[in-house]
């Protein structure tokens, strides 16, 4: 690890990284019931499926939060391990996010399990300038361009669609409808029509490219437009308070862009990988938070675990660069914002806990941490880190 002769957190040049491993779920909660959840595990249910094997965070402890088929306990972990409940009402990458910045949804974002209503889509029609759209259902998105593609091709209007989380999803052909137009369609999407009692979680860009019978989603040019977050989480107060905020990922997006002096999108977890370890090497007193989409838009929703699982290996072998590049006062945390179990036969994210590493494990009030009782004890934790001792997140976990 690279040293640095610091004497505290707040000396102006120490760092704190978060990253989210996107849909890493470690068991269903207690309310999963009432999401239709029961029985997932995310990853206690791909380790016992695909034998993955973990050795880097097996040294962080990872096999310690539960018992793992194929991830060992480690007797004495280098990182604080633990796991989370989530308190917000809801199981979308929003709300996850959201907690973990410190915001609790009392009131869950609005979804459509019928499909949303013919007024909305009939304003988002007029308002784009088309005639109508297709679908309106909840769908997978590869499935939706599947069923829907070719009339896409045919007539030109757009596929609107959502699924089990708050979203409301549109997809085109890039042949058809340039990709620059369809942002601009969620854009108004998101500032004219879903709003009010209708502001869902996020409006998604879904681009798709090839022929009948091979379609493909561009997954590399998705564009997530969300809700504006309350101005009471952490990344906004930090901002406020002149400490450099990075994101890395599709963190920017999830938060409207608001509150990050820097950001850099990504295609891909390798691309979110190899950005962390160069930014890693620039920055001095920042909070960077990073997502890692791969385990989730990728292998969860497909219900790929052998995919999910090499996911997770890619990121493990990764970790010691990582972890070599960290200065004697940076501390990372670890976590997922929620379930997406790709051994079930549920195409969409599952209201589980999810893990939380923290290193170097010395940091930290303890290094068994339990179950905490919000994602928010992350954000009370981070402002403890660049000395907002007065900010009411939740529990730190902070030494």
């Amino acid at each position: 690890m690279k040293k640095r002769k610091f004497g505290s957190y707040f000396n102006g040049m120490a760092n704190c990284y978060l990253i989210i491993i996107d849909g890493l779920g470690v068991g269903a909660q207690e309310d999963a019931h009432l999401y239709g959840d029961e029985g997932m595990n995310t990853l206690g249910n791909v380790s016992s499926e695909t034998g993955v094997q973990l050795p880097n965070l097996a040294k962080m402890g990872i096999g310690n939060i539960f018992p793992l088929a194929s991830v060992p306990m480690e007797e004495n972990p280098i990182a604080a391990y633990g796991k989370m409940r989530e308190i917000s009402k809801g199981k979308d990458s929003t709300t996850g996010h959201w907690e973990i910045a410190g915001v609790q949804l009392e009131k869950p974002f609005p979804t459509y399990p019928d499909g949303f209503p013919e007024g909305l889509i009939k304003a988002f029609c007029e308002g784009i300038g088309v005639k109508k759209a297709l679908c309106n259902l909840p769908y997978s998105g590869t499935d939706v361009i599947r069923d829907y593609g070719t009339d896409h091709l045919e007539t030109g209007y757009p596929i609107v669609y959502t699924s089990a989380d708050s979203v409301f999803q549109v997809a085109t052909h890039d042949e058809i409808i340039p990709v620059s137009k369809l942002y601009e369609w969620c854009e108004f999407a998101r500032k004219h029509i879903c709003v009010g009692k209708h502001e869902v979680g996020r409006v998604i860009a879904r681009p798709f490219t090839g022929k009948p019978g091979a379609f493909v989603r561009l997954t590399d040019q998705r564009h997530d437009f969300s809700a504006i977050p309350p101005k009471e989480n952490v990344v906004q107060k930090l901002f406020d308070k002149g400490v450099q905020t990075y994101s890395i990922g599709k963190i920017v997006d999830l938060f409207a862009e608001k509150g990050f002096s820097k950001f850099e999108r990504t295609k891909n977890n390798a691309e979110g990988i190899h950005t962390l370890l160069r930014v890693m090497d620039e920055v001095q007193e920042t909070f960077v938070f990073v997502n890692l989409i791969d385990t989730d838009q990728l292998f969860g929703h497909r219900l790929d675990p052998m995919g999910f699982a090499g996911s997770l290996k890619e990121f493990d072998n990764a970790l010691p660069s990582i972890l070599g590049k960290m200065g004697e006062e940076d501390i990372l945390i670890i976590t997922g914002d929620h379930g997406n179990d790709p051994c079930s036969t549920s195409t969409d994210h599952s209201r589980e806990f999810v893990p939380l590493l923290m290193y170097p494990a010395e940091r930290a009030i303890t290094k068994n941490l339990e179950t905490r009782s919000t994602f928010a004890d992350v954000a009370a934790s981070i402002a403890t880190y660049f000395g907002m001792n007065d900010q009411n997140f939740g529990v730190s976990f902070l030494r």
